[in-house]
């Protein structure tokens, strides 16, 4: 279980470092563009993701 954790955890830090790293600028942009939501649109944000997370790692699971 934990080296599926790990490789879950690699692959999620893949992921979240392409955009940065093949467009800088569209990647501060969006940070603009999050700090003017306010913290119930960040947090149904957040929710809405685990939540599609979750019904993907279901799915293919």
């Amino acid at each position: 279980m934990t080296h599926s954790l790990l490789l879950a955890l690699a692959l999620m830090l893949i992921v979240e470092g392409l955009l940065p790293f093949v467009a800088p600028s569209t990647w501060r942009e969006t940070f603009r563009r999050l700090i003017a939501l306010s913290d119930g649109q960040i947090r149904f944000i957040g929710l809405t993701s685990m939540i599609l997370g979750l019904v993907l790692l279901t799915i293919f699971k």
